[in-house]
């Protein structure tokens, strides 16, 4: 029998519990590579329909891929940046250009 001051007829005990603590999922980036061969208007539209940017953005954005080689396009949870990546490769090769779209951990 345990030690110690004994239990008064109906005290009763509550038990709590922690909630375990999620972690927030990893980002990644996805970047729009350059390339001597896909338009421009292909880029727009990229940006447009895949990465649900107004023609202003996608225009600035593709404008940054002409410039400088490369642009982010979003940054997304792992398995939405794999889907745009992968519909990007999709597009590109319907449209028979060499257009890369790759992501990277943030």
């Amino acid at each position: 029998m345990p030690k110690g001051k004994p239990r008064e007829q109906g005290d009763t005990a509550v038990v709590t519990e922690k909630k375990p603590k999620t972690a927030k999922p990893r980002l990644y980036k996805v970047i729009l590579h350059n390339d001597d061969f896909t338009t421009m208007e292909f880029v727009i539209r990229v940006l447009v329909e895949v990465f649900n940017k107004d023609e202003l953005e996608a225009t600035e954005l593709m404008l940054q891929v002409h410039t400088r080689g490369a642009c982010l396009a979003g940054v997304y949870t792992f398995e939405i940046a794999e889907t745009k990546v992968a519909t990007v490769e999709q597009m590109a090769k319907a449209a028979e250009f060499p257009f890369l779209c790759t992501m990277e951990p943030e």
